[in-house]
């Protein structure tokens, strides 16, 4: 997806537990470990971005996790609202607004398809989460995602 904006752009990443394990992948151009996730398309919604960033890359299907109540208004979509958000940038000129989200898999069987991105994915437990090449935010959000869906399970 082309920047939206020149100097900003908004982004879904999203941390998927599976059982005890949370996955990370290696980004191809970076070459760090992160959560799934990318640029939220315009016409689309966080909740939708996190959700198709996620099956385009690893082809899972998930379920956005949410610690807090969400209420149904006749008119409104409740949206998940993302467990962190950061600004960060990626340029000496160009920045990035990423919301954080948990999300829930019932498998942790990847699919990852010909012609999609191609990076090296993980699941890791918690104790490996200490592996000092992993950046210290991305073990917070792991770790956080870990401890946010075995408390409150859905």
């Amino acid at each position: 997806m082309p920047h939206l904006n020149y100097k900003i752009d908004f982004t879904a990443e999203v941390f998927v537990v599976h059982k005890n394990k949370v996955l990370l992948r290696l980004h191809d151009k970076y070459n760090k470990w992160l959560g799934v996730g990318g640029h939220i398309d315009l016409g689309e919604d966080p909740n939708e971005a996190a959700m198709r960033e996620v099956k385009e890359e690893v082809g899972l299907d998930i379920r956005l996790h949410s610690s807090v109540p969400l209420f149904k208004h006749e008119g409104y979509r409740e949206l998940i609202p993302p467990a962190f958000m950061n600004r960060h940038g990626i340029t000496q000129t160009h920045e990035h607004v990423s919301l954080v989200f948990f999300a829930v898999s019932d498998t942790d069987e990847l699919h990852i398809h010909q012609g999609a991105e191609k990076a090296e994915c993980r699941w890791f437990t918690k104790e490996e989460l200490d592996d000092k090449r992993i950046l210290q935010h991305i073990r917070d959000y792991a770790k956080a995602a870990l401890n946010a869906v075995n408390a409150h399970p859905k």
